[in-house]
């Protein structure tokens, strides 16, 4: 397992400032490996509740949690969704920051448990799979090969660190499985297995467009309202982003319908039989598969405030809006050699009112495209960093 200590300083940090902190994400995305650098599995304070004897041990919940000190680490605490009141109860009795550590697979069940039960108690870390700041284990270091395989693979620990790119797809295939079979029920969402699964492979064929229910809902023959249902699934266990649209008074007609991209490549790459680089790199969906990584990995990095894409239905688009603090940044994928100014570029610069434009290209040099818009290579996200090839 790759160290990661940006993960690990924000738990610490939020630790600090809450009583409680919550680790949302997906499952294996290794939210109990984070927790273990805090607390033992071996520690009588740490309960995993998918493990018999610990979920035995909470059966009389108060008489237990009363009696401990110290951090408490609650592992996969939506699948015992009565706790919370407790735990609200008992994080009111001390001022004291830090004392619960509660993980849990992204579920509708965790995040309203902890919306409303602990508003104003806990802190959320979110917990997603490796990105490239964690990949490259040398600060001050890139590696173009580590992050050819983190775009393949995706970030999921045991995808990216599989032995073979054959051991990768079979476990990401599996775990897509697992998700609509197991996950989704547990988290009490009653979508049958088939049909979450093939409207999951036919979102594949969506990444990185503007979204519109009617197409699928067609194919599957099903109500707009249906997919719509699906697609909010999804999102909220973190397998898919909807990216919002800017929109303001600009006397364009500007679009409003979300953008939708899968949250892992490597998810994307299984739903669409893409098992090695070579084969991805001549799929027709290449350039979107770049795009939706490299957005991540801009989201992932940066932390902006806000993020939204800007598109008119004029056909001028911007792929990345980014608000921090005062600064309004212009962000555009482009997978090749060398990226020129486009007439959507000048667009946005005309209407958005940009702090700065950057253009995200899988090269290695940077280079000025004209005042205010520069291209920049992936790498430059990893402060100091210089490529190892």
């Amino acid at each position: 397992m790759l160290n990661r200590p940006q993960l690990e300083t924000s738990i610490k940090k939020a630790l600090t400032r809450s009583r409680g902190v919550v680790l949302s994400g997906p499952r294996q995305s290794g939210k109990s490996t984070l927790a273990e650098k805090f607390l033992s599995r071996q520690s009588p304070n740490y309960f995993d509740l998918e493990y018999p004897p610990h979920a035995q041990r909470l059966e009389q919940a108060a008489h237990t949690l009363e009696n401990l000190n110290g951090l408490i680490v609650i592992d996969e605490v939506q699948l015992k969704p009565n706790l919370f009141p407790l735990l609200r109860v008992l994080m009111d009795r001390s001022n004291a920051p830090g004392q619960f550590l509660l993980l849990g697979s992204a579920s509708p069940a965790l995040l309203r448990q902890a919306g409303e039960s602990l508003l104003g108690r806990v802190e959320t870390v979110e917990v997603a799979g490796f990105d490239l700041l964690e990949i490259n284990a040398e600060p001050g270091t890139y590696s173009d090969e580590a992050a050819l395989r983190l775009w393949l693979r995706g970030g999921f620990p045991r995808s990216y660190l599989a032995a073979s790119d054959d051991d990768s797809m079979v476990w990401r295939q599996q775990a897509i499985a697992n998700h609509v079979r197991f996950d989704l029920p547990q988290f009490g969402i009653n979508i049958a297995a088939p049909a979450m699964l093939r409207f999951w492979t036919m979102l594949a064929h969506y990444h990185g467009q503007i979204w519109s229910a009617a197409p699928p809902a067609q194919s599957m023959g099903v109500a707009e309202p249906t997919i719509r249902r699906y697609l909010d699934t999804l999102t909220q266990t973190l397998m898919v982003r909807q990216l919002q649209p800017w929109h303001q008074n600009l006397g364009k007609r500007q679009v409003k319908a979300p953008k939708i991209y899968f949250r892992d490549s490597g998810f994307l790459h299984a739903l669409m039989s893409v098992q090695t680089l070579p084969a991805l790199l001549t799929h027709p969906q290449c350039g979107a598969s770049w795009e939706g990584f490299a957005l991540e990995q801009v989201l992932r990095i940066a932390q902006p405030d806000q993020a939204y894409f800007w598109a008119t239905h004029q056909g001028a688009e911007l792929d990345l809006l980014l608000f921090k603090g005062n600064q309004r940044i212009g962000v555009e994928f482009k997978r090749a050699d060398a990226p020129r100014i486009t007439p959507s570029i000048r667009i946005a610069i005309d209407n958005l009112n940009l702090d700065a434009l950057y253009v995200v290209y899988p090269g290695l040099h940077r280079y000025a495209l004209m005042p205010g818009v520069e291209v920049v290579p992936l790498w430059t996200l990893l402060p100091g960093s210089v490529p190892l090839n």
